[in-house]
């Protein structure tokens, strides 16, 4: 789907303002080391690929919720889309790609017109693990989705959904009104067709954000405390919590400016780097495609606009074997990545 100029002109400009902003080290209290210069003296520089283990694919950027963490800017006024063509070539790599895990992203994936089509097409290529990342109120959202929960088993989805916390008032500070109590509603349902339930094959993890300015705490104590509150309150039931950094990037990096928080979140994210998380952090196994079909190492380059560094940047000339010969593009952002334990969006990585 096609942008406005004004629209893809505000986007541009929003975008270099943010690399700028990243890309200047100098605070009032000195000047903090690039991420490049950290990961050089750990021996870890250039990162380069590992086995590619998953294909990561957003369906566009509109969402029915705008949270005020989210790091795609997503909301009900995107219009980007990935379309029926672009799907197709998603489709042709599906079928030969060595990954064994696809990973659909948005925005609320579910919101693009050929999603069930795509979900469809896909279940029969061959992918071992099929994730959607739900923000789970798309499924009360309107009548045209209340399915979603069985469609979801059909295809042995693997359903990952957003939930910031086990409280109505911190879950709707961070979402908006009403969300806590959706996202219970949802989880009910998605429950009530096996998801979640212990030895049921039917996947549901739960991703956990930090409210504010600091980083998560430890992921086993966040589940613990989570499935804890959920079974308690609401008889609710899931497999994992994933604890995620938020990164300063998009709609999280304004927020830090706008609260005068930007400098001491940066600070922090430097202070805690943990090398033993480079090894394994997301842009080592995974290919990012944007709505419009361009490769990135991660989906927060995507929102930065760091095409991967090959000669092969877009789905339409996909070339495993070239893809996996390159160096990955790093930014100060990827210090969120490596801060304590580590982020990625299967959660900690050490």
């Amino acid at each position: 789907m096609k942008k406005s100029l004004k629209a893809r002109n505000n986007d541009i400009a929003n975008t270099a303002r943010q690399m700028e902003i990243l890309s200047n080290g100098v605070f009032a209290s000195g000047e903090l080391p690039t991420f490049a210069a950290k990961i050089k003296k750990t021996h870890q520089f250039p990162l380069r690929p590992n086995k590619l283990e998953i294909l990561q694919i957003n369906l566009g950027y509109m969402c029915n919720q705008v949270c005020g963490h989210c790091h795609v800017d997503a909301g009900p006024d995107r219009k980007e889309i990935m379309t029926i063509d672009t799907m197709q070539l998603c489709l042709d790599v599906i079928k030969t790609t060595e990954a064994h895990t696809l990973d659909l992203t948005g925005g609320a994936p579910e919101m693009n017109p050929n999603f069930r089509w795509f979900v469809e097409a896909a279940s029969k290529a061959g992918i071992k693990d099929f994730i959607v990342r739900s923000n789970l109120t798309i499924i009360l959202a309107n009548k045209k989705y209340y399915d979603l929960p069985a469609f979801f088993k059909k295809h042995n989805i693997h359903v990952v959904s957003s939930m910031p916390h086990w409280t109505r008032g911190k879950t709707d500070k961070q979402r908006g009104d009403g969300v806590f109590d959706k996202s219970i509603k949802a989880l009910q349902e998605l429950n009530a067709v096996g998801y979640g339930l212990e030895g049921s094959d039917l996947k549901l993890d739960l991703v956990y954000n930090p409210s504010g300015a600091f980083l998560p705490g430890n992921q086993q104590a966040l589940e613990n405390d989570f499935k804890k509150a959920l079974k308690t309150e609401f008889n609710i039931d899931f497999h994992s919590l994933f604890a995620i950094t938020n990164l300063p990037i998009s709609r999280f990096l304004d927020y830090l400016i706008a609260s005068e928080n930007y400098e001491e979140y940066m600070a922090s994210l430097v202070e805690a780097y943990n090398p033993a998380a480079v090894t394994d952090v997301m842009c080592t196994n995974t290919i990012s495609v944007s709505w419009d079909g361009w490769l990135y190492d991660c989906d927060f380059n995507q929102m930065l606009n760091l095409k991967v560094a090959s000669t092969v940047k877009h789905i339409s000339n996909y070339n495993e074997a070239k893809l996996q010969d390159r160096n990955i593009i790093t930014n100060q952002h990827c210090y969120g990545c490596t801060a304590g334990a580590g982020s990625s969006c299967q959660g900690v990585l050490a």
